[in-house]
């Protein structure tokens, strides 16, 4: 077999994309909580950032995994809540609040990584800490089940986790209830009693918890150190993938393997004589390609239902009888 075949269909080619597809799946479920109501998060590459390198520098300075990951956090939480003041408070729009956010969090993460280390490419400098792998006791020794599944960052396996908690958090809890209601009509869930700025704040602060969880594992279980710009854009591709999967967590799950799977395609084939710049172009071609595919299949769907609702008004039109037609004018 050709050894690019065999190496992708391996076991540490299936572990390797569940490795990737981490930094993806945190942060489009995030961008699904705050899409669902009415208020798509777009400075998950902000949020990403400024969590991974507080999650760093935190870890570094203190020795803490624990107090990394709540900086880490709260971080993300403070940039959602900030997107949240910036739109509902300052009636500024959404997209373009995300991008001034996004730009802040890149300038401003260098700005910090020179103040923290005098250097302004990473942290290397310094001695941070990791998030621990888990070896998982039984499954460990089952072939292949075993050698894909077990020996994950601990992060990996919370990704996986939040998952079905996302389906629970949205769709059997009050909280799920009012988010979804204020995305699929404001106005209704104000006529009820719900306050739709809160409502929306929240999803804001819960999309900036997932995004900051993605920024983590970048530098701290992906890699163990901090570099500018290290999220490389997939603050975007989990916008991708959000809308691939429809929002629903096993759509977003699918999707974020999806493009695990490419970025992990893209890692293989590194080796052979193909330019770097266009393997790199690799799975942002991939995202534009789903997404275009996304919107035909969409539009498509969408002028079917048009054509069945006119079919089904000329079926009404021809049962009444030609005489009757105009008497519902008089």
């Amino acid at each position: 077999m050709n050894p690019l075949l065999s190496s992708i269909f391996s076991t540490s080619f299936a572990f390797a994309i569940l490795r990737v597809m981490t930094p993806l799946l945190f942060p489009a479920l995030g961008v699904a909580v705050s899409d669902l109501a009415g208020s798509v998060n777009i400075a998950l590459e902000g949020i990403m950032l400024m969590a991974a390198f507080f999650g760093v520098i935190v870890s570094a300075f203190t020795g803490s995994l624990f107090l990394a990951l709540i900086a880490g956090l709260a971080a993300g939480i403070l940039m959602g809540a900030l997107l949240a003041y910036f739109h509902l408070k300052m009636k500024a729009d959404i997209i373009l609040g995300a991008i001034a956010l996004n730009m802040f969090a890149a300038g401003m993460t260098i700005f910090l990584l020179f103040l923290f280390t005098g250097d302004k490419g990473s942290t290397s400098s310094l001695q941070s800490l990791v998030f621990p792998s888990i070896e998982i006791p039984l499954l460990k020794s089952i072939p292949i089940l075993g050698e894909i599944f077990s020996g994950h960052n601990i992060l990996t396996y919370v990704a996986l986790i939040f998952v079905p908690l996302f389906y629970i958090l949205m769709f059997k809890t009050p909280l799920g209830l009012r988010i979804r209601a204020v995305g699929q009509n404001p106005n209704a869930a104000e006529s009820v009693g719900i306050n739709v700025d809160k409502i929306k704040l929240y999803a804001l602060m819960l999309s900036g918890m997932f995004g900051a969880l993605g920024g983590l594992y970048l530098s701290m279980g992906y890699v163990s150190w901090f570099s500018r710009d290290m999220t490389a854009g997939r603050g975007f591709i989990a916008i991708a993938a959000a809308t691939l999967g429809g929002n629903m967590p096993i759509g977003i799950l699918l999707s974020s393997l999806l493009f695990g799977f490419v970025n992990s395609f893209a890692i293989y084939i590194a080796s052979l004589n193909i330019p770097s710049e266009l393997i790199q172009m690799i799975p942002y071609l991939v995202t534009i390609i789903a997404l275009a595919i996304f919107a035909i299949r969409a539009q498509r769907v969408k002028i079917k239902a048009g054509g069945e609702i006119h079919e089904h008004f000329d079926t009404v039109d021809a049962t009444i009888p030609a005489g009757d037609a105009g008497k519902g004018d008089s």
